[in-house]
């Protein structure tokens, strides 16, 4: 955190945006990782602001996708889907596969965790195609994440 408070200084004392933006999404990840959720999201939320200032549409979506994270670990599922779907639709539209394919993932999550299972087997499906395409290591977990799924509905089958 202090690297990062450090970079934002710096950036900040240059005026340098991208850096500013930059320093305040590690920031948020930072702090999302230590729990402190509400501290994330406001920092994901500053360097939301200087991306969109800068047109920087990549880490838009990334601060976007980061901010759907932050609200579905803190339950908030519906608000989390709603920005992983802006974030889905800017990678869509700037040609970053893979980041279509993470926020498809996430998506997926979020459907499951609302009890939707079908509608999370579609995104990962999606998603799976995508991230087969590019040869990208998170298949593992889309694969993974599609089993569980088959597992599940295989239990209740047996119900």
């Amino acid at each position: 955190i202090e690297y990062h408070e450090h970079a934002l200084e710096i950036s900040r004392d240059i005026g340098h945006r991208r850096g500013q933006g930059n320093a305040l999404g590690a920031l948020g990840i930072a702090y999302k990782d230590l729990g402190q959720l509400r501290n994330a999201i406001e920092h994901y939320e500053h360097a939301l602001e200087i991306a969109r200032e800068i047109g920087d549409r990549r880490s838009e979506g990334a601060h976007l996708g980061n901010l759907g994270i932050a609200y579905a670990v803190l339950g908030e599922v519906r608000r989390a889907i709603e920005y992983f779907e802006v974030a889905r639709d800017i990678a869509r539209d700037i040609g970053d596969r893979r980041g279509e394919g993470i926020w498809l993932t996430d998506l997926g999550v979020a459907y499951k965790n609302l009890g939707d299972p079908a509608r999370a087997r579609d995104l990962w499906q999606q998603a799976l195609r995508i991230v087969e395409d590019i040869e990208d290591p998170t298949a593992q977990r889309v694969r993974a994440l599609l089993a569980a799924l088959k597992g599940s509905d295989a239990e209740v089958g047996t119900e």
